[in-house]
This record gives structure tokens, sequence and C-alpha cells, in this order.
């Protein structure tokens, strides 16, 4: 059994800790007692503020792994702290850092740092690590992908489902993309249109989930959208605009915004990949499709991210001797077919729908 910490005990973290509860130890710390009070049914709680740096490397000290489930602004400093104590991290964090730059440190240090270890990131670079490996060339990926109340209520249309700060920095973070086989960035508003989906209408903009992809898989062109009801992307652009998510404003904003989030619904998941390459000089095309609804006791998004979260972690210590030292993006691990149906098989076994769909010349 590994000695599990994680860091979180927001919706994601207690789908984290409810998962690997089931066949590890698992300890989580959060600042906030009300948090601490939901999972204190299968795990071993502790009120700790991640920023007390010597309580935090005390406990991880404690741990054979961290798991990585606060709000993106800290998640390169606990990281970056884990690899400072030697004990390996799986992280899920929307950070805006790239933590690429601290592989050196990883390496040296002899840590296995797994990064943006969620849905999306998260399995959406495990699907593209795959299909880079089943292509010679990628030519052209589109990733769409979302997380909806199943029934949206005005006048935002949107529900809640992680971090508040982090539903604001996909509007306001600039996406980064692969056009013409260069990296761009864009800003997120830059083109938002309607799209059609499985028999849904949706809006669609640019959102910073490629990450790591835009540096470990080559690619002609290759862009990630964000899924929203129709109307509330407009709404989110009229406040950019005006100021209110400049960081001095944030909080206050939140304020007005967060109780039209919050409400008592059902959620999906949902990720769409198209993509089309050549493999040894013909045409192949290769398709992913992951679809998920809340259950009784989490939401989608929490399911869907954490329980990738979990399966990256089991995977971690399944595979140690397998997984070199250093910063992992998930893309690295779905490269091997076996980490790939790995991390497909953990998760539907949660009931979650995953297809895939290979087009090769004849």
């Amino acid at each position: 059994m590994m000695r599990v910490l994680v860091l979180g005990a927001g919706r994601v973290g207690q789908a984290v800790a409810h998962d690997l509860a089931q066949d590890h130890q698992v300890s989580v710390g959060d600042v906030y007692a009300e948090n601490l009070k939901r999972v204190e049914k299968f795990a071993e709680t502790f009120q700790l503020d991640i920023k007390n740096k010597q309580e935090t490397v005390t406990k991880m000290e404690e741990h054979d792994v961290v798991v990585g489930a606060l709000p993106g602004d800290f998640g390169f400093k606990t990281v970056k702290l884990a690899i400072e104590v030697g004990v390996d991290i799986v992280d899920v964090s929307f950070m805006p850092e790239n933590p690429l730059e601290l592989e050196d440190k990883a390496e040296k240090a002899g840590v296995t740092a797994v990064v943006d270890a969620g849905f999306g990131p998260g399995m959406s670079n495990v699907f593209m690590g795959r299909i880079n490996e089943e292509m010679d060339h990628i030519e052209h990926a589109m990733i769409k992908i979302g997380g909806l109340p199943l029934n949206p209520k005005p006048p935002l249309n949107h529900e809640l489902t992680f971090s508040p700060k982090d539903l604001i920095q996909e509007y306001v973070r600039e996406a980064r993309l692969i056009r013409e086989g260069k990296k761009v960035k864009v800003d997120p508003f830059e083109d938002v249109k309607e799209v059609e989906l499985y028999g849904n209408r949706f809006e669609e903009f640019y959102s910073d989930g490629l990450r790591t992809l835009t540096e470990t898989i080559e690619a002609d062109t290759m862009e990630e959208t964000t899924l929203r009801w129709k109307g509330h992307l407009k709404r989110m652009k009229v406040l950019r605009e005006l100021g209110f998510f400049e960081r001095k404003n944030v909080e206050s904003t939140l304020e007005v915004i967060k109780p039209l989030m919050e409400f008592d619904g059902r959620d999906f998941c949902v990720m769409d990949i198209e993509t089309k390459g050549k493999r040894d000089g013909d045409e192949v095309k290769m398709n992913y499709f992951f679809y998920d609804e809340a259950d009784e006791i989490f939401s989608s998004m929490a399911r869907s991210t954490g329980f990738a979260t979990a399966a990256f972690t089991r995977l971690l210590d399944d595979e140690k001797e397998n997984i070199r030292t250093g910063i992992i993006p998930p893309e690295i691990l779905g490269r091997r077919k076996d980490h790939h149906d790995f991390m497909v098989d953990e998760l539907r076994k949660k009931g979650i729908k995953i297809e895939m769909d290979k087009k090769y010349p004849s």
C-alpha cells in the first residue's frame, strides 16, 4: 500500500482521495476544515496551509507519493517543493508556469513528477501521445472539451465544477496552439463560434489546454477549444473587457458571479478528438470520444478529473521501474500502449465512456 498525501480537499481532491483509499493509505491536507469533513470517513485529515513550507515539507516526507490537487496558483510551487523533498508527485493543477522548466531539478533529485494529470489537460494528452505513436506525422489535431451542466441556468448558463479562479484563468490566459508547424499564442476569445457535437449546440473558444503538447508533439496544426452553453461566453467577454477579471478585481468579481454558478444539478464532461496524418505515406485518421455524467456522490468533473488523477497515481506505483525520473507530461505515458490501456481501463471501470476510432488505408 502506498502512503498517499493528497494536497487539497476540493471537489477533485475528494474524488482522488475516495478512489485511492480503496487500496492505499490516504492522508488529506487542506486549509479549510469544512472541506476535510467530506473526506474524514475514508482518509486521515489535517489542516495544512501550503504557504507554511516547513509543515508541508514534514508531511511530504511522511508519504511515498504526493498528489497536488490545489488551485493553479499553487501548482508549480507544490511540484517544486516535492522535488526539493525528494518525493514523487502527481499534480493536477492548472498552473500558469511551464512545469518542464523543472526537468533538470527533478531528474537530479531522482523524482518522478507527473504533471497536468487530470481530464483535460490529462487524458487528452494521453490520447494525443498514443495518436503520435500511431502516425509518422500529425497533419491536423482538433481537441474539443467541456465540463457543463446538463440543465444550464441563466444568466450565466454555466455551473462551477472546479476552482472559480481557474475558471477565470481560462478566459484570461492566452491559448498556446500549433499553426503551420509553429507555436502561437492567441486570445481565448479570438474566434468564438457555434459548434454542433453529438446532437447538442455549443459555443467554443480557444483554451490553453495543449500546454506541454506544443513542446512534445510535432504537428502541422494542433488546437484545443473548450465548450460552453450558448450565452455564457458573451457575458464572460464583457466582464473581461470591463476589467472585472484583473487580478485586483477577481475576488470582488467572484463574490458576485460565483453564486450564479452554484446550483444543484447534474453535470457532464465531454471530449472529442479528431486527427489525421500520415503513416507509411498513407492517410490515417484517429479519433477519440470521452463522455461521463455525475453520479450520486461526485460531479462529472470531479469524477473525470479526480479518477484520472488517481489512475495516474496507481500507474506510477505499478510501473515505477518503467517510468523515468523527471517531469512527465501525460502524453509521454500515452506513447506506451500498455500505459495508455491501463489509464483507459481504469476510467472505464468507473463507468466513464471512452471510444477510439482508427481508420487506416485498406
